[in-house]
Formats: C-alpha cells, structure tokens, sequence
C-alpha cells in the first residue's frame, strides 16, 4: 500500500464532472415524460459533432485512471478497471438522467456510452502503466522532488492548468469574483429586506492601470511558483518547476485563446504589460530560489492575499463577456461550468491550504 494523491484527485474530478455536466443548474423543470427515454433513442442522435464525441471520451478518462490508480495504489480490490468503469458508468447515467429536467442540456444514450468507454480507456491506461512500473518511478520521482507531506500542494498544482483554461480577464487572473457576487446576491435577495444588509458599491470599479496589470499578471504566475517551493526539496529542482511554471501558463493561456477565438488570435493577450509581468514574475521565482519552506509560505500568503484583493478591485471589462458568452453558449458548455469554478475558488482553496500548512509542524 501507497500514500498516494489519485483518491482526493479522483473526488475533485467527480465534482467538476457534475459541474460540468449540470452547469448552468437553473430552469429545472418536468416534461411530462420518462427521464430514461434517452436509452432507447438512435445511436447516433441527430445532432452531434466530433468535438462532442472526442469531449465525452476524454473528459471521463481522467476519472478512470484515477480511481484505478487510487485502488492499486492503495491495495484495493482485484478487477480494479471494472470497479472504475461501473462506477464511472452510474456516474454518466445519473447525469443524463438529471439533464433531461434542464432546458439547456440534452440527454443521450451516446454520450451515456461514450463516457464508459473514456473511463474504461483510462482505466486499461492506469492498470498498464502500473504493470510496466511507471507508477513506481513515479512515487520514486516524487520522493526525490517532494517532501513527506506534498499531496495537497501536488493536488492544487494539477489543478492550476486546468483553471487557465478558463477565459480570465486579465491573463493568470483566476478568482476575480467580487462583480459575480455582488450580482448574485444581488439577483437573490431581490425583494426582500435583507438586501439593504448587502454592501454592495455604490461607485464602479475602476480599471486595471498598466502597472496594475503588470503586477496581477506577475502575483498570478508567482503564487504557483511559490506553492512548489513549499514541498519542493532542493534548489536546482525548485529552479526547473519554476521555468516549467511559467511555459505550462503561457501555453494554457495560448491554448485559451485559440480556442475561445480562433488559432490566429492565440497571443492577442501578450500584450505589454503581460510581457513584464511575465519576465518580473520569472526573476522574482529566480531570486527566491533559496527561500526556506516556510518563508516562501509566509510570501505566498502576502502574494496572493495582495494579488486577490487588487484582481477584485478591477472590474470585468464588454470584451471578456463576449467571451464569456462564446463558452457558455457554444460548444463548450460542457466544460463551462468546470473551468468557471476552478478559475474561481483555486486562490481561495490555495490560501486556505497554506495557512493550514504554515500552523503545523513542518513534515520533511
């Protein structure tokens, strides 16, 4: 048996799953007909795309592995592929099940399939690449790298390309959520007397200067860089997490764009001040290679407790709605929700993480 991160990786995908396959969770109604009716349509169904086809496979696949490499890693049952496979089955079954009560999403037996089939691929790959004994060079690499206890801090790391692929207003800006907020309390406490309990703005909010700009950009990259520091073991490694930090968030940012506007505006948003920011946040992650553990939590606290607050005082400007609305009414709004919430609550899920990490003994 193995201390291993694949179980609370494989219950934070599951989640996201659900978001992403429920979101946006309004306009629930009842049609007045069986919410299994989708299991006996035609295969294929009239609308469909190879981008919805390639989506149901890969986005289930993660979860198979996971739960397989969750289950040999730490000693669980034999037929491990066909337990993951089940229960990323009942899993895709009870979200299509659900879809059938909202407006915006379409049940079908094909995506039903799909989604077992990406799990049961994901699976076979966990179960291989344990035979081959990746996974055991993989726990020697992470012994070498890491400190005893970096499975929250490898967890959180994992997540963060995954949050970049998200459209942010400004680039790195995850967990800008004061307008969304203050919008939907506003929207729920409409007409009633706790409203005036709400401290809502009464002025709007100003816009990032350049050098505000600069400084998000260079606190955004900085915080993950920081975050490896705390459970990475040596100098020279801390150097090469930080050069792959910052490649892993220009590229997922590219890969943002050109997918929410085409291939030819993949790097419209390096623009001036990302590119300083950019640079200032690689020669800050250089220059505090050889902080201790604990000094580069204490930074990353004040980093990203500086970062959140200057991101929330910027307002969200008409051309990141516009791409708002391409995710939320086009084709990705399967991965609309999922990549909202990561984008949202990754800082806040860090901070909390850190401060956790900094109130107890240090585990080497």
């Amino acid at each position: 048996m193995h201390k291993t991160s694949a179980w609370p990786l494989a219950l934070i995908y599951a989640v996201l799953v659900v978001f992403a396959s429920l979101f946006p969770f309004d306009g629930w109604r009842a049609q007045g007909i069986d919410p299994l009716v989708f299991l006996l349509a035609r295969i294929p169904p009239p609308y469909w795309s190879g981008f919805d086809l390639a989506t149901n496979v890969v986005g289930y696949a993660p979860l198979g592995f996971l739960l397989v490499l969750g289950m040999l890693r730490s000693g669980g049952p034999r037929g491990a592929v066909w337990l993951a496979t089940l229960a990323g089955g009942l899993l895709s079954l009870c979200m299509e099940f659900l879809q059938i009560y909202l407006p915006r999403r379409v049940p079908s037996n094909l995506d039903l399939l799909l989604n077992i089939g990406g799990t049961l691929a994901g699976g076979l790959i966990a179960a291989l690449l344990e035979r081959l004994g990746a996974i055991d060079r993989w726990s020697d690499f992470k012994g070498r790298w890491f400190v005893q206890d970096a499975s929250g801090a490898i967890v959180l790391l994992a997540l963060w390309p995954l949050a970049l692929l998200f459209p942010a207003a400004v680039p790195f800006g995850l967990g800008q959520v004061l307008e969304r907020l203050e919008a939907a309390l506003t929207e729920l406490l409409a007409d009633t007397p706790f409203l005036e309990w709400v401290p809502l703005r009464e002025v709007a909010l100003d816009p990032l200067s350049p050098s505000g700009e600069v400084l998000c950009v260079t606190l955004g990259l900085l915080t993950p860089c920081l975050l490896g520091y705390c459970v990475i073991r040596s100098l020279g490694r801390r150097a090469l997490f930080a050069l792959g930090v910052v490649a892993v968030g220009i590229t997922l940012t590219a890969l943002s764009a050109a997918l929410s506007w085409g291939p030819v505006h993949a790097w419209e948003w390096m623009g001036v001040p990302t590119r300083v920011g950019v640079w200032a946040a690689l020669a800050l992650a250089l220059l505090m290679l050889a902080l201790p553990r604990r000094a580069c939590a204490a930074v990353l606290l004040v980093a990203l407790a500086w970062y959140l607050v200057l991101l929330n005082q910027a307002p969200t400007s008409a051309y990141f709605a516009q791409t708002l609305q391409i995710w939320e009414q086009g084709r990705f709004i399967r991965f609309y929700g999922l990549g909202q919430w990561l984008g949202w609550l990754w800082p806040y899920v860090t901070l909390l993480y850190v401060l956790f990490r900094v109130s107890r003994r240090e585990v080497h």
